[in-house]
């Protein structure tokens, strides 16, 4: 199912795909904060140790089926796939956008 996402939210999935750190930073605004795992990284350089984080501990795919909102924030539901405990999953992806940037993200369950 192929759905239509909002253009920031498409740069960061897009950016996610490549693996590139430094892209996916470049998807926030400079004070862009993402909360995963119980952790907050506020700012591009946080956000960046984050995806090389993220990228020396896994590989995955992720595709978002579902686009909604959900208490003033886009949410988007995917399918993550990987070399991580509990794969294959559903996350669900809540953004908070600045233009055609994301200045919140918050990945959950």
């Amino acid at each position: 199912m192929t759905i239509k996402l909002p253009r920031a939210i498409e740069a960061y999935f897009e950016a996610d795909r490549t693996g590139s750190p430094e892209a996916v930073a470049a998807a926030f605004t400079e004070t862009g904060v993402v909360k995963d795992k119980g952790k907050t990284h506020r700012g591009r350089d946080a956000i960046r140790a984050w995806m090389v984080e993220v990228g020396q501990l896994y590989t995955y795919t992720t595709e978002p089926f579902f686009i909604g909102t959900e208490n003033g924030k886009t949410q988007v539901t995917a399918h993550v796939d990987g070399t991580f405990p509990g794969s294959p999953i559903d996350l669900r992806f809540f953004f908070v956008l600045a233009g055609d940037k994301v200045a919140e993200l918050e990945v959950t369950v």
